[in-house]
């Protein structure tokens, strides 16, 4: 599908800046680069130009590089005007190319959109990109370059070729069944497979939370009785005055958040009221927040001043945690360390560095391996799950006749395509590009 009108967009970030880039695609492209740049480029060769409005002046000057389709990213042809990156150059750029006819503003994510439609990507390799361009830790990175290289679609297709033959087999069992080629026992050959799969679907539906994690961060939520040095250790994380800290009980009363980068990760760590048994009553609204906020961490730090420790009452027992004692630099008696996970001192830095690395070691143990491919949207995750239904309606249906189980199997392939963007999608282009910034 080649569009019949053409986009452009800045296509680089925030202005002002050293360079800007401004793209353009659609069948106007190689137009508006001989009317700007004075004549035609070689395809893919950067050339520098002067940058002339269709009516003489001078607009700037610059590199200009042009992709002609059907290889490029759109599959349409595409030009890069790489100019200076000032608000006002930009602004009468883009000005004057979408003043020529058929070019126009692009709309979000419409370039990637084009490249969709134009099978240059799959619906999960869009995803990715969107993932890239707003990857913040190096964790965030991997992932989204594993998914736009295509592994994660690949294992999506793979899994519906498999199906598409397990079905093909079935079918042939019910229409050649006198034929000798045709195998004559479908449930020895083909079902054991079906099985197999169902339980390669339950296993990586199973690792969506680490995707979560790598995506929007390992949630810790610091807990604790007033004055036990929450506010203190939040501070020493976020490395500046986040919180404000005083003697005064009560000080925090609402949650605040810092977000970390240890070892790549994108770590969230929460500051939270002090919990006792009788607040005020604003007091005792930031109380039941902190207690909602650690019903859904991945990991609480539980301080208690070692000198003078106060219970907390219960805390969630499905969540993780670590018992710190704080303020050790004051401690007198040594023999009171043994009751805590961790020591520590917001004042000297005792046992900070610790506590970090192991925070960075949980995190990296819910997210996995690496390579491993995760299934990076819920989207995926409740296509996925459909998908499981199906197969296992086809492998315990026997009674109903091998017609039934076929149709199971079709119905199961057609929730993966769906996935990739292989069959009936339109619905979904819309809120997927949306996330996307223009220009991409």
């Amino acid at each position: 599908m080649i569009s019949g009108d053409s986009i452009v967009a800045l296509s680089s970030g925030r202005l002002p800046a050293g360079v800007a880039v401004i793209r353009i695609s659609g069948p106007q492209s190689r137009f508006v680069v001989e009317t700007i740049a004075g004549s035609m480029v070689q395809n893919r060769v950067a050339a520098y130009r002067k940058f002339k409005a269709p009516d003489g002046p001078v607009l700037d000057s610059g590199l200009v590089v042009f992709f002609a389709g059907p290889n490029s990213f759109t599959g349409e042809d595409i030009a890069e005007f790489h100019v200076h990156g000032g608000r006002a150059v930009v602004a009468r750029m883009l000005e004057t190319i979408a003043g020529f006819d058929g070019v126009r503003h692009a709309e979000p994510g419409e370039f990637t959109r084009r490249a969709f439609l134009n099978g240059k990507v799959d619906l999960v390799e869009t995803e990715a990109l969107a993932d890239l361009v707003n990857a913040e830790t190096e964790a965030q990175r991997r992932f989204a370059v594993q998914n736009a290289e295509g592994a994660q679609s690949e294992l999506y297709l793979s899994w519906r070729r498999r199906l598409i033959h397990t079905r093909a087999m079935i079918e042939a069992e019910i229409d050649f069944a006198d034929e000798d080629d045709v195998p004559g026992s479908v449930a020895e050959t083909v079902w054991s497979d079906v099985r197999a799969m169902i339980d390669e679907i339950e296993h990586h539906v199973q690792g969506f939370r680490a995707a979560e994690i790598i995506r929007d961060g390992f949630e810790v939520v610091i807990l604790g009785a007033p004055n036990a040095g929450k506010s203190s250790l939040f501070n020493a994380l976020a490395r500046r005055e986040a919180a404000i800290v005083t003697e005064e009980p009560g000080t925090t009363r609402d949650l605040l958040e810092v977000v970390l980068d240890l070892e790549g990760m994108r770590i969230r760590v929460t500051d939270t009221a002090g919990l006792r048994e009788t607040p005020g009553r604003i007091e005792a609204i930031g109380i039941e927040r902190a207690r909602s906020k650690a019903g859904t961490a991945d990991l609480l730090l539980v301080l208690e001043d070692i000198a003078e420790p106060v219970p907390i009452g219960a805390i969630p027992a499905d969540v993780p945690s670590l018992r710190i004692g704080t303020k050790v630099d004051l401690l007198r008696d040594e023999s009171l360390v043994a009751r805590y996970d961790a020591v520590i001192s917001t004042r000297d830095g005792t046992g900070l560095a610790e506590l970090l690395a192991e925070i960075a070691r949980r995190a990296a143990a819910q997210i996995g391996q690496a390579g491993d491919i995760l299934p990076s949207r819920l989207r995926h995750v409740d296509l996925l799950n459909e998908t499981k239904r199906f197969l296992l309606a086809a492998v315990t249906g026997s009674e109903r006749g091998q017609e039934l189980r076929a149709e199971e199997l079709r119905l199961a392939a057609d929730r993966l395509g769906r996935i990739v963007g292989a069959v009936d999608v339109e619905d979904m282009l819309d809120v997927i590009f949306a996330q996307f910034c223009i220009g991409k």
